[in-house]
């Protein structure tokens, strides 16, 4: 194996030379606490950066053995480790030349912790690192001492003071890994209780702003205040016992005056499908992880969806059972999203009237008499809501404040004031009794079959004139699959450039091995999800990268619906044989609801 002395050997010697002479960096090269591997060399110092990888052994590392004994632990301690490297790396980066010379950079986690690529622990307590370097350059020539420099210095400097457990601290390593494992074992209380979510007492689930996901920790911020009548209490492994608020599965409200904290609750709750990592101020709020956030979103392409439960027959006789636009409006787009979202696994949607379709939402009673339902192709979710759940066994957890027709379907209703909640289910059927609508339920029927869809793999084409398969990703909402891009700035649970990536990778390996025309969405994404876990995230790409993030089926299904070439074919089903009823989820939550 080549030594760090043969590093700095070859570096000197190339020193001037055009820079592709950099080429010959590729490969291993032993220091003395790590080692790191050359996995790709930029071409030009304007390109993009070297792809490079550390690996320290456990004695190196220093994990103390506690932090390693569950996976849950270990993933705590790589999100903790890869923050402390992007961090440690933006404070040590010098400019050494041309271009990105001098550039070290990592894909860091943000708040949530899930698997990734960036730093991975193993069982045994070794560390690997992948990150990106920019190799110095004057001009277009290789900068032998600069990249000396940088190997031997900036990236020794990085490691020592980011990977090792002495320099980050051992209570620190502990508290994360810690947190992460009973952010898991309440996830698993929620199916064991038949909670759709649950929200800590203390939880603060205000933001520092819409671009910071950081925890607002400033004076008059409210910590989460748990509701009487919705407490609950579980023992976690570490934390030991936990009160707050648990949503049943079922039909929830949240209501309120604006600016009260619906929304805010709300964004907690959808992001509560990821573990949060310590000192989050989120780190005990976890929700189904199958649940989906949906939102009106005109525009958006629709291939070949069963809307007929939500939308009837459009005028001039559209036919609305296999529905197809490249130009949907919020209410079909919003239709079009409960049904993939339900294809995709979700048992429990979320929604915020503020970015729902009003027509879709609700049509009172004095717009019936106006409009009669002869003249208006749209059941609204009103009318619906309890099907999706006694037929389908998917919850809703809904955010309210202008519609009291929901007060009728309704299992559980919150009311925000001024940031606290407070349970007032009772008050709510009482005035849903005192004070009748007059309004008509206007489903023709329960929600029944929806269509299989079979998607056509030439529609799904990741090819470009000058490659075999493109996947860019320029930020987190938008993906660029093949000479299509890909808008996913609506969905809400896609949460950083990593994740995106990984979804289109994971899009490439749907199209390649799975699709066929014979195999549903559902089956696609199925095999999808099985393959990673089995393989981890590196079998979505032939190479060894550091810019993966854990995915779930819903975002790669969001993203294959919102493929404007993507073209089905269908075949009807009927709804699930044995989902829960009403009344089942009222004896089944452990805890009185």
């Amino acid at each position: 194996m080549n030594t760090v002395d043969t590093l700095v050997d070859f570096l000197n010697e190339i020193d001037g030379q055009g820079y592709k002479a950099y080429k010959g960096l590729r490969g291993t090269w032993s220091f003395p606490d790590f080692t790191l591997h050359v996995d790709h060399v930029q071409g030009d110092p304007f390109a993009a950066p070297s792809r490079v990888r550390v690996t320290l052994p456990a004695e190196m590392a220093a994990l103390e053995d506690d932090v390693l004994t569950s996976w849950s632990r270990r993933l705590g301690v790589a999100s903790l480790l890869a923050k402390r490297f992007a961090g440690t790396a933006q404070a040590t980066v010098v400019r050494r030349g041309s271009g990105k010379s001098g550039l070290i950079e990592i894909e860091a986690p943000g708040q949530e912790v899930m698997a990734q690529t960036a730093v991975m622990v193993g069982e045994d307590g070794t560390v690997e690192a992948r990150f990106r370097i920019g190799l110095p350059a004057r001009g277009r020539r290789a900068c032998g001492p600069a990249a000396v420099a940088l190997l031997t210095t900036d990236v020794l400097a990085v490691v020592n003071q980011s990977l090792r457990a002495g320099s980050v601290g051992h209570e620190d390593i502990r508290r994360h890994a810690l947190t992460n494992e009973d952010a898991s074992a309440l996830r698993a209380e929620l199916t064991i209780r038949s909670w759709v979510a649950f929200v800590a007492h203390g939880a603060r689930l205000a933001r520092k702003s819409g671009v910071d996901d950081r925890p607002l920790l400033e004076e008059g911020a409210i910590p989460f205040s748990t509701p009487a009548g919705l407490t609950a209490e579980v023992d976690l492994p570490n934390a030991g016992k936990v009160n707050g608020m648990a949503i049943p599965r079922g039909v929830t409200l949240i209501v309120g005056g604006g600016y009260h904290g619906k929304s805010t609750l709300l964004r907690a709750i959808e992001r509560g499908v990821y573990n949060h990592c310590y000192g989050d101020g989120r780190e005990f709020v976890v929700t189904d992880p199958s649940a989906v956030k949906i939102r009106a979103e005109d525009g958006r392409s629709v291939a070949g969806v069963d809307i007929s439960s939500f939308i009837g027959t459009l005028p001039q006789g559209q036919a609305t059972q296999a529905f197809s636009t490249p130009n949907a409006s919020g209410s079909t787009s919003q239709a079009a999203g409960i049904v993939e979202a339900i294809e995709a696994g979700a048992t429990a949607l979320l929604i915020d009237e503020d970015t729902a379709a009003t027509n879709f939402m609700i049509r009172d009673r004095r717009m019936q008499t106006l409009i009669p339902k002869e003249g208006e192709p749209i059941t609204p979710l009103v009318d619906q809501v309890r099907s999706l759940w006694e037929t389908w066994g998917v919850s809703c957890v809904i955010v309210l404040g202008g519609s009291g027709d929901y007060l009728d379907v309704a299992d559980t209703v919150v009311a925000m004031n001024e940031f606290r909640p407070a349970d007032v289910t009772a008050d709510s059927r009482r005035v849903a009794s005192e004070l009748p609508t007059g309004r008509r339920n206007e489903a023709p029927r329960p929600i029944g079959a929806f269509g299989t869809r079979l998607p056509d793999p030439t529609s799904v084409d990741p090819s470009t004139p000058r490659r075999e398969a493109e996947i860019k990703v320029f930020k987190e909402q938008s993906l660029v699959f093949g000479t299509e891009t890909i808008a996913l700035s609506a969905v809400a649970q896609l949460v950083s450039r990593a994740q995106t990536l990984a979804v289109g990778r994971g899009l490439l390996l749907a199209r390649t091995r799975f699709m066929d025309g014979q195999r549903s969405v559902s089956e696609i994404l199925n095999l999808v999800a099985q393959t990673i876990e089995e393989g981890g995230l590196d079998v979505l790409d032939d190479r060894l990268v550091g810019d993966l993030a854990q995915f779930r089926p819903m975002e790669l299904a969001a993203a294959l619906n919102r493929l404007r070439t993507l073209e089905v074919s269908s075949e009807e089903v009927g709804p699930p044989e044995a989902a829960p009823t009403d009344a089942t989820h009222k004896d089944t939550t452990g805890a009185g609801f």
